[in-house]
């Protein structure tokens, strides 16, 4: 395109973030002037985000509008979005007008700070998915600690410190080695621009201690088993806009690390790394849903849930082929969805009763009719039930795995049926059986609520029946990361074979400790 529209779409919220600090005063006009700004800009926002799907050429599996400036000495502004990184960026775009929605009045005091923070929020994780420089990446994907940090810290619960503490120092813990290995990547391959190193080819020792450092910080972000206690407490005290962007976003940045950069830059050491990774995302799928089970609070089983659901996705990305890597993806939007539709369900009952305990609801059918149902759709969602998004990405991560090792799937599968087993035993105890008197007086949603969820359903349903658009447009990025993780996986077994030409026929392959 003739314009930076990446650019536009990455650093338009600060703008709108600058503009608000241009308001004065703490009283009602400047609280709403603050909302409506946030409001506009993230809708302006999405609305460009989608000029790059109708311009996006989904047949090309190259980095399209790319855009390389000269930066600092070892590293440059280069930014780029492929089939991968594309509908990461359109579901940042797409829920950051639903978050900003959902707070307009459960958040009262320092309405603009929020406001911004989250408007800063959104050019760091957009800047994350289309960073094609490892320096760029690395402060994009760091700097999005800060406003989350802020927002649970500030606008969370009563133990929201500790919470953003811990939040804070275990996703920095694993970034520290993360920043080694970009140190020693540059020293090797004199350059820190992702596609150049993609085609590098490390040697398969550096791979592994590259593998680990990089798979220190993503496991952490999903999070992965056992480094994922710090998420239930941040989404148990995050405000709920904070836990819908916790879920749908910043967890799928770690699965994003590992098809950016674990699967391409060290395709050795991901095939040997791949039965630890099986290992933990089994584990993970079983014992975060026994947990899940065993939870008083609404919100820390969701959280719980997201754990097991991000073990589908990891378990998918290593299977290395091709239904279990685009499964990967497609779960990883699904859940975006799904997950942050159930927090917004959950926020919709805490603003009216401010308790998260499951035992102090029950019989809201009789109550919130309309409520009723929009959970229902996302608790089906969540369990995976043919004809929603979440089915075919649970699905496609299964079959891709099965292809690869079938001991692993079969273990995963029960991850289903314990989702199953929360999810329903949740939706039984909230919503049927009688009435209880301390919600005898609570209301349906009304309009502005009913505006957030209404994508979300249909989002839920049309990819459920119809997942092709968001698979056609992953199809060729997947296929070529693919191909070429296939060739290096392949290629220490060719060197270990040589030629011998036979008499009177063609040249034949034998191993090379045959020859000596």
């Amino acid at each position: 395109m003739s314009w930076p529209i990446l650019s536009v779409v990455t650093f338009l919220p600060l703008v709108g973030a600058l503009f608000i600090t241009l308001v004065r005063g703490n009283d009602n006009l400047a609280k709403n002037t603050a909302r409506w700004v946030a409001m506009w800009t993230t809708l302006v926002t999405f609305a460009i985000s989608l000029v790059m799907v109708v311009r996006f050429d989904p047949a090309s599996a190259e980095f399209q509008f790319s855009e390389n400036h000269p930066w600092l000495g070892v590293a440059n502004y280069h930014m780029g979005v492929d089939g991968i990184s594309l509908p990461f960026v359109i579901l940042t775009t797409a829920l950051m007008p639903l978050c900003i929605l959902a707070s307009w009045t459960s958040v009262q005091k320092r309405v603009k700070e929020y406001m911004i923070a989250f408007l800063v929020l959104e050019t760091l994780m957009v800047g994350t998915f289309s960073a094609l420089d490892l320096v760029l990446f690395y402060l994009f994907f760091e700097g999005g600690l800060i406003p989350m940090f802020l927002i649970i810290g500030v606008w969370g619960g009563q133990r929201r410190v500790y919470a953003s503490f811990k939040f804070f120092l275990y996703t920095l813990a694993g970034s520290v080695l993360m920043l080694l290995a970009i140190m020693a990547m540059y020293w090797e391959a004199g350059t820190t621009d992702i596609p150049a190193l993609m085609k590098h080819g490390f040697p398969l020792g550096m791979q592994k201690w590259a593998w680990l450092a990089f798979f220190a910080s993503f496991a952490v972000k999903m999070p992965m088993w056992p480094v994922h206690t710090w998420l239930p407490d941040a989404h148990v005290e995050a405000p709920t806009a904070g836990s819908v962007i916790l879920a749908a976003i910043l967890l799928k940045m770690g699965g994003y690390g590992f098809l950016r950069f674990s699967l391409p830059m060290f395709p050795s050491a991901s095939h040997d790394f791949a039965p630890l990774i099986f290992t933990l995302s089994v584990v993970a799928i079983i014992y975060t849903s026994l947990v899940a089970l065993m939870q008083e609070d609404v919100k820390k089983l969701i959280a719980y849930s997201s754990v097991a659901h991000m073990g589908f996705v990891t378990m998918g990305i290593f299977a290395g082929t091709t239904q279990g890597i685009a499964g990967g993806i497609f779960q990883m939007i699904s859940h975006g969805i799904v997950a942050g539709a159930l927090f917004l369900c959950v926020g919709v009952v805490y603003d009216r009763m401010h308790t998260r305990e499951i035992a102090f609801y029950g019989g809201l059918v009789n109550r919130m009719p309309v409520y009723a149902a929009i959970f229902m759709i996302f608790t089906m969602a969540n369990v995976g039930l043919p004809g929603t998004s979440g089915f075919v990405g649970e699905f496609l991560t299964l079959i891709g795995t099965f292809k690869n090792n079938i001991a692993v799937a079969f273990f995963a599968t029960f991850g289903v049926i314990l989702s199953a087993a929360y999810a329903l035993w949740l939706y039984r105890k909230m919503i049927f059986g009688t009435l209880k008197p301390a919600v005898a007086s609570i209301g349906d949603i009304g309009l502005r609520e009913a505006v957030i969820f209404a994508p979300l359903v249909v989002l839920t349903i049309l990819f459920g029946i119809a997942p092709k658009p968001v698979l056609d447009m992953s199809a060729a990025s997947v296929a070529q990361l693919l191909d070429g993780y296939n060739k290096a996986i392949a290629a220490p077994k060719t060197a270990e074979l040589t030629p011998i030409e036979l008499k009177g026929g063609a040249p034949v392959l034998i191993p090379v400790s045959a020859v000596r």
